[in-house]
């Protein structure tokens, strides 16, 4: 159950934290990895740790912005492994400052990267997902799609996850007829580049002891069961779904 072997799967942000961890979950479970982002150094050296687990991991340097880049990158994962049969649109950033101090630049980025750039990568690796009538497509949204937030200002990161949510349902209606599957994940509170340094002030420790019912952030690895869950061949009856994994914090 939940065996991926000889399925080819693509990573977007996959050059460090919840990319990287969702590319080895995925080669564990025995796909061959692609990994997208945009530094190189870092590239290589998860490929490497990738490659540890006995898979194959093909880095590509791709920046989700540009759709050439995207374009390039679905040229080079075809040449390398011939077909795509899971996308991770994992890619994104998010803009810290109250609404009234945001500035165009900063919301124009995040939703370049956070929602457009979703939709490239889907657009088209789906192309090739459509040629061969199967595919998994798993959008990493956030609870922040569903929910607000008076922890700390991200309209524009709040914006364009709730773009995510419902893009998935549409795309998810729209491509079932081809055997595409796709679904979202929202995470809560998770470690990562963009979030370790607000994660370590008394001040969030006391957010998650009120806001969070399970009372602490998401560990590594508590994203992945619903990750290969939906890239599997198990998930052939689940599309248009958001999974919420964020210890209970949008039920309340």
């Amino acid at each position: 159950m939940f065996d991926l072997t000889n399925r080819v799967a693509v990573v977007t942000g996959a050059s460090s934290g919840l990319g990287v961890q969702f590319a080895k979950a995925l080669a564990e479970q025995g796909a061959d990895i692609a990994i997208l982002a945009r530094r190189k150094d870092k590239l290589d050296a998860v490929a490497e740790e990738i490659r540890k687990t006995g898979r194959k991991c093909f880095p590509v340097v791709c920046d989700v912005t540009v759709t050439a880049d995207v374009q390039n990158a679905v040229a080079a994962v075809i040449k390398e492994y011939g077909k795509v049969d899971i996308l991770v649109n994992n890619a994104g950033l998010g803009a810290v400052a109250p609404a009234e101090e945001m500035t165009d630049d900063m919301w124009n980025k995040d939703i370049a990267v956070d929602l457009t750039g979703v939709f490239t990568v889907a657009r088209e690796f789906g192309k090739e997902m459509i040629k061969k009538k199967y595919g998994r497509i798993i959008n990493i949204a956030s609870m922040y799609g569903v929910i607000g937030n008076n922890f700390m200002p991200t309209v524009s990161y709040h914006a364009a996850k709730g773009g995510v949510v419902n893009f998935t349902r549409a795309l998810a209606s729209e491509w079932a007829k081809h055997g595409i599957t796709v679904n979202a994940i929202g995470p809560g509170f998770f470690p990562s580049e963009l979030t370790q340094s607000a994660f370590e002030t008394k001040e969030f420790q006391e957010y998650l002891k009120l806001m969070v019912p399970m009372g602490r952030p998401g560990r590594e690895g508590e994203l992945n069961p619903a990750l290969i869950y939906l890239a599997s061949n198990e998930a052939t009856y689940t599309t248009g779904t958001i999974t919420l994994v964020d210890g209970g914090q949008t039920c309340i």
